[in-house]
């Protein structure tokens, strides 16, 4: 018994159908003109119902998806609690809030250089986006490419928006960044000679995607995390941070954290603090589904903004244009970029491709969106539609049994759901994958605010206004070494002051001047799936 419906049978016969025709088909990239008259009518950010301007803190009068507006302007979570600042349960050099992979690449480096670190997250160490990054990580490191082509493949992928500094501190620092994962014991790809096996990525003109099969992100979350451990650095689970402090000088001295055990409030007094708690895709802007893990709120984001921190590009969200959308079990889990660099081609329900496999993840969700919802060429699938993603294809091309080798992940993913990857298409849409914008920071990996530095996820400019695949698992490397030792040296000089909440109370005067009613509690911690329930 097929997995399949019947209609969705009917449509995979014309995806069967054209198959061998589509073998050889070339397809020209879409000009810049078509790309940006198809993501202003198609892409979700362009779309005027899911955004609200600000009406207070740094960024008052710029728009950010409604959902997160809802959390900024929200009523912060300390805000009518008795905390006694004196009593500190913690005092350290360096506190970093979260425990992926730009927290545990900060962390290993803030402690190399001589700092007493701390780890606190809201769930395990390792519980991020990071452990979910299938695709692979970009660098330039053979023979015929350099960061500098590295730059140019990313500030175009950017739109251009990427803020010049982190670009560079990104490509630059790409190759060192492998290598020293490798020494840690990253098991990449690797040709019978020991040569990095390297993919292309959409938008890259260079093989440089390094990768560990499909399991990318979980092998350098095992290497980082088991080197944590190693070190002897201190990871407090289950304890999220829920609001920064102060010390009477201004600058940011540690964090309230909430004990989920106990539900009690818990003081961490440091000379500098790393944001590092990830993105965002669980606050579910405008409905899509997403690939993230269960805790990405924008924590950190809401934390600093309150603090006083400014945001860029908070209004550009990375939809990834493969997000399952079929079977029910899976909807919204990424499928990878990399299947289609490795052959697979997206195909609407008579069988047609309509652009090429590798455009920028921004157009291409986009081009599926149009394909779906204005050519009425999708296919039905749950409560929505979707698109065929000719799987088979990828052995047709490069052998049997190379699916098995290069995404066994995703082969074992749907074989669970009875749909054999190898012989069967899958239905894909745009999933809620990326938050491209976040906090600013500088070269040095450092907030507007002294003391807050910030790495991953958290962090906006890097990679302008849409990112290319693979360059996230190197920024939080990248950013996560810079933000280790950057506030372990700062630590070095400073001397905390008595703590205090102050903008706390200052931002929620700034709320009630603005008329703006008491609103959701933030940050919100965890999604809620259940009716008539509430997430603290």
């Amino acid at each position: 018994m097929s997995a399949f419906t019947e209609d969705m049978l009917k449509s995979m016969a014309n995806v069967e159908r054209t198959r061998a025709s589509r073998m050889g088909a070339t397809i020209e990239r879409f000009s810049a003109e078509e790309k940006e008259e198809l993501l202003k009518e198609f892409h979700p950010d362009y779309s005027e119902k899911g955004f609200k301007v600000l009406e207070v803190g740094p960024n008052k009068g710029e728009k950010v998806p409604v959902e997160l507006a809802a959390l900024l302007e929200g009523k912060s979570i300390v805000a009518d609690a008795k905390i006694d600042l004196e009593k500190i349960d913690y005092d350290v050099d360096v506190l970093i809030i979260g425990a992926g992979g730009a927290g545990a690449a900060a962390a290993i480096e803030a402690k190399k250089a001589g700092a007493n670190v701390m780890i606190v997250t809201k769930l395990r160490m390792g519980d991020a986006n990071t452990m979910m990054a299938e695709g692979g990580i970009q660098a330039a490191d053979k023979a015929n490419d350099s960061p500098a082509q590295h730059y140019l493949d990313a500030f175009g992928g950017g739109h251009y928006k990427n803020i010049p500094e982190l670009l560079e501190q990104l490509v630059v620092n790409g190759p060192l960044a492998i290598d020293w994962l490798s020494k840690l014991g990253v098991m990449f790809d690797k040709e019978a000679d020991g040569t990095m096996v390297t993919t292309h990525g959409g938008g890259t003109s260079r093989k440089r995607m390094h990768a560990c099969a499909d399991y990318s992100g979980a092998e350098i979350m095992r290497v980082v995390r088991d080197e944590v451990v190693n070190l002897g650095v201190p990871v407090l689970e289950f304890s999220p941070a829920v609001e920064l402090l102060k010390d009477e000088t201004g600058r940011i001295a540690g964090a309230i954290l909430l004990d989920y055990d106990s539900q009690e409030f818990q003081v961490v007094k440091a000379k500098t603090v790393i944001m590092a708690t990830g993105g965002a895709g669980r606050l579910h802007y405008q409905g899509f589904p997403t690939s993230n893990h269960y805790g990405a709120t924008a924590d950190g984001l809401i934390m600093a903004y309150r603090a006083g921190a400014p945001l860029i590009y908070a209004d550009a969200i990375q939809y990834h244009p493969t997000g399952v959308a079929y079977p029910a079990q899976i909807y919204g889990a990424l499928v990878t970029e990399k299947v289609r660099s490795i052959g697979a081609q997206l195909v609407n329900s008579d069988g047609e491709i309509f652009m090429h496999p590798l455009e920028t993840r921004d157009v291409a969700a986009a081009s599926i969106i149009r394909e779906c919802k204005a050519r009425g060429k999708g296919v039905k699938a749950l409560d929505g539609v979707a698109l065929w993603l000719d799987t088979p294809l990828i052995e047709m091309l490069h052998g049997e049994g190379t699916i098995a080798k290069r995404i066994p992940g995703m082969l074992r993913m749907y074989l669970k759901f009875g749909i054999d990857i190898r012989k069967e298409p899958i239905l894909i849409f745009p999933t809620l994958h990326y938050q491209n914008g976040g906090i600013l920071i500088d070269s040095k990996a450092e907030s507007k605010l002294p003391g807050l530095f910030v790495a991953g996820e958290a962090v906006g400019g890097i990679h302008g206004t849409n990112r290319l695949m693979g360059n996230s698992l190197l920024d939080i490397i990248v950013f996560g070494r810079i933000a280790g030792t950057e506030a372990a040296k700062a630590a070095k000089e400073i001397s905390v002051g008595k703590l205090n909440m102050d903008h706390v109370a200052a931002f929620e005067a700034e709320l009630k001047a603005a008329g703006i009613a008491e609103g959701e509690s933030s940050p919100k911690l965890l999604p809620v799936y259940t009716h008539g329930r509430e997430a603290r």
